[in-house]
């Protein structure tokens, strides 16, 4: 895609701040038409600027209050993708990255209490090929830029 111009990036800070506003309330914002803003982000989900669209749910409204950080040491080499494989289908883990260093990989987990914790790591641990795991566990968010 050519780049994006001020009004793209605009378009795509108020689609960041309400993924729900409509093309109307977007185009009152950035001087445009409501088909304009369409066709825009029309474009921009075309060429994969736009990846797509979710639903954020706030698991700390569910009650999942207890985080933790889980380091992962794997035996011998797993790809990416077996881990993806391996945690897609573990709702407990939020995100989920390789990493360098002395681990594998690094989940972000959050649980209702330290027992669900406890079930959650018990299913990581037996989902894959894993050595070991280090759990850190998450007593205040200082700085949280992602959640909104």
């Amino acid at each position: 895609m050519d780049r994006l111009d001020e009004t793209d990036e605009r378009i795509l800070a108020e689609l960041t701040d309400n993924a729900r506003a409509t093309f109307a309330e977007i185009g009152e914002k950035v001087n445009l038409s409501a088909p304009a803003v369409k066709r825009r982000v029309d474009r921009m989900l075309a060429t994969g600027v736009i990846k797509g669209f979710t639903t954020v749910i706030d698991r700390n409204a569910l009650g999942w209050n207890t985080e933790a950080y889980v380091q992962v040491y794997c035996h011998g080499r797993i790809s990416p993708a077996e881990l993806r494989a391996a945690w897609a289908d573990i709702p407990e883990i939020v995100s989920a990255a390789t990493v360098t260093g002395t681990s594998d990989a690094i989940l972000h987990v959050l649980a209702r209490d330290m027992q669900h914790l406890e079930t959650a790591l018990e299913r990581i641990r037996s989902s894959a090929d894993i050595e070991r795991s280090e759990s850190i566990v998450v007593l205040s968010d200082l700085i949280d830029r992602m959640r909104p």
